[in-house]
C-alpha cells in the first residue's frame, strides 16, 4: 500500500500572493498562511498558538490566487507537503518545506479579510478556486 500525503488547512493569508510568470508560460503563486489554535495551558490560561505555512499554487490556481486572495483573507485549502533543496550563493545546501495546494476555497465575508462573526455564514459568496478553474470546461469539451 502506498502512503498518503494530504494536508488540510484553514487560516489567514500573511501577505498578498507573489506571482511569478515562468518562461514556459506557467504561473506560480506563493504566500504565507497562518493557522492558529487555542489551547489551555497548565495554569488554566487560554493561549493562542500560531503556525506559519509557506503555500505554493500553480497554473490556473495561481491566476485565481492573484486575482482574489489578499493579506488577511481566510481560506480553506488542500494540498501536499513538499520539501525541496537548492544551493545558495555560497554553495551551502538549503531546504524548505512548503504546502503545494491543489484546491482552495475563500472563506469569510466577501469584502473583509477577517473571519466572519457568524459561524453559519463562514463560506464566502465568491466561488471556490476549483469552480473558477473548472468553469471554462464545457460539456462539448469532454474527451469521451
Amino acid at each position: 500500500m502506498s502512503g498518503v500525503n494530504k494536508v488540510i488547512l484553514v487560516g489567514h493569508l500573511g501577505k498578498d500572493p507573489e506571482v511569478r510568470h515562468l518562461e514556459n508560460g506557467v504561473n506560480v503563486a506563493s504566500f504565507s498562511l497562518a493557522t492558529t489554535e487555542t489551547i489551555t495551558n497548565k495554569s488554566g490560561e487560554r493561549q493562542d498558538l500560531t503556525e506559519w505555512h509557506n503555500i505554493v499554487v500553480w497554473r490556473g490556481l495561481a491566476d485565481v490566487a492573484e486575482k482574489y486572495l489578499k493579506k488577511g483573507k481566510q481560506v480553506y485549502l488542500e494540498g501536499k507537503i513538499r520539501t525541496r533543496s537548492w544551493e545558495d550563493k555560497e554553495g551551502v545546501k538549503r531546504y524548505t518545506t512548503e504546502i503545494v495546494a491543489d484546491t482552495f476555497t475563500m472563506l469569510g465575508k466577501k469584502d473583509d479579510g477577517s473571519p466572519s462573526s457568524n459561524p453559519s455564514s463562514t463560506k464566502s459568496e465568491l466561488p471556490s478556486a476549483s469552480d473558477i478553474v473548472n468553469s471554462s470546461v464545457g460539456e462539448d469539451d469532454l474527451p469521451f
